[in-house]
C-alpha cells in the first residue's frame, strides 16, 4: 500500500472556456488510459454534465447527450461501436436504488461510466473507481484533477 501511495501522481486539466472543452476532454481520456470508471465529485453548476458531453463528443458520440437526473443512466454508442454508460446519482436516495438499476451490471461491463453525484453511492463503486474532482476557478475556468 505504502508503494502505491508513492506512485500516485495527480493529474489536472484546466478548462479556459467552452472553447476549450473538446481538448481538455481529448487530453482527459489520453491521461485516464484504460480506466473506465470515472465518478465526477463536484458541485452543482460546476460542468459535470458538459464536460461529459464534450467527452461523447471526442468519443464520437452522435446522439443527443443530456444529464440522465430522471433516468439515472443513459445509454450512447460510442463511433467505435462501444456503448459507454453516463449516471446521474443526485436523486439517489437510498443505495438500494443504484443496485436496482443494475450498477454493478454496468460497472462489471468494461465499458466506459462516467457518474455524476458519485457521493451518493459512494460506498458502493469499486476501488479502481478513477475519484475525478471538478472546481470552478474565480475566473470561471474549470480545474479537472485526480490522483492515479
Amino acid at each position: 500500500m505504502y508503494f502505491a501511495y508513492l506512485c500516485s501522481m495527480k493529474h489536472e486539466i484546466i478548462i479556459r472556456d467552452v472553447n476549450d472543452l473538446d481538448r481538455a476532454a481529448s487530453e482527459f481520456l489520453e491521461k485516464i488510459g484504460d480506466n473506465t470508471l470515472v465518478a465526477f465529485f463536484a458541485p452543482m453548476g460546476s460542468g459535470k454534465t458538459t464536460f461529459t458531453t464534450a467527452i461523447c463528443r471526442v468519443l464520437g458520440v452522435t446522439d443527443p447527450v443530456g444529464s440522465p437526473t430522471f433516468a439515472i443512466v443513459n445509454e450512447y454508442m460510442r463511433a467505435d461501436g462501444d456503448p459507454m454508460y453516463h449516471f446521474d446519482f443526485y436523486r439517489i436516495n437510498k443505495l438500494a436504488e443504484a443496485v436496482e438499476i443494475g450498477l454493478y451490471d454496468y460497472l462489471d461491463s468494461g465499458c466506459l461510466c462516467i457518474m455524476e453525484w458519485p457521493e451518493n453511492i459512494e460506498e458502493l463503486l469499486p476501488e479502481e473507481t478513477l475519484k475525478v474532482s471538478i472546481k470552478v476557478n474565480p475566473d470561471q475556468s474549470r480545474t479537472v484533477s485526480w490522483e492515479a
